[in-house]
């Protein structure tokens, strides 16, 4: 972790650090010698693509020295660590040039990574939500799928609740096997008007026998129940 020029040498010890999110990152580098003019600067990764994340004369406000002003402790912490910050840090000198700074000395890098305890915590929790959101659908669907069928059901137990007839087609008889007689389709007749009292006293019987079972017309969730039977008979 440490390289020696002209009996300047920078060390950075550390290999690799496991952090959780939102917990504060320590990367440790120092210096001891005498090296040319330059600044110490902490990058993330290597190349091109690197990234500042610490230099003595910017202002980064995540991040602070361990030691503040020190000349040969650059040890620095980063706070509030999130997965975005995963990756390899070098703590690098630089030398001033005519053509501005150039890289004096390195450090052989620190790979920050984020304990796999709390990703398993977020996945966890991530989890957790679905499967109260999934639940919430299906009490959802079930509710309506109840009230769909205690409507349904509500049609056909309510004549028998209230005491009425029950709503089948029935096949009249007056007199005798030759009386005229005539049936009329419970769901498609109108209720006829009232038999005078005098028609009335002139029916000798009346047997009422039920006929096949017509099928049922399907009714919406919501109708109303309407059925009933009509009996004309013809007076002796």
């Amino acid at each position: 972790g440490a390289q020696v020029t002209q009996g300047f040498e920078l060390h950075q010890p550390q290999d690799k650090v496991s952090v959780a999110v939102g917990e504060t990152l320590t990367l440790t580098c120092t210096t001891s010698g005498d090296g040319p003019p330059g600044p110490v600067k902490w990058l993330k990764g290597w190349g091109s693509g690197n990234q500042t994340v610490y230099d003595q004369t910017g202002s980064f406000p995540r991040v602070t020295r361990a030691v503040d002003g020190s000349n040969t402790d650059f040890t620095i912490r980063i706070r509030d660590i999130q997965p975005e910050d995963i990756g390899t840090y070098y703590c690098v000198k630089f030398r001033k040039t005519l053509d501005g700074d150039e890289v004096f000395q390195h450090g052989k890098g620190t790979e920050v990574s984020i304990h796999e305890t709390t990703l398993l915590r977020s996945m966890v929790a991530a989890a957790v939500v679905l499967c109260f959101l999934l639940g919430l659908v299906i009490a959802v669907c079930m509710c309506r799928r109840k009230h769909r069928g205690e409507a349904d059901s509500q049609c056909l137990a309510g004549p028998a609740a209230m005491g009425t007839f029950s709503p089948i087609p029935l096949r009249c008889c007056a007199g005798t096997p030759s009386t005229p007689s005539e049936v009329l389709d419970a769901e498609s007749s109108h209720l006829p008007s009232q038999q005078s009292s005098k028609e009335d006293n002139y029916v000798h019987y009346a047997d009422l026998q039920p006929l096949p079972t017509s099928p049922r017309h399907v009714r919406s969730p919501g109708a109303a129940c309407s059925e009933y039977a009509s009996i004309r008979v013809a007076a002796k």
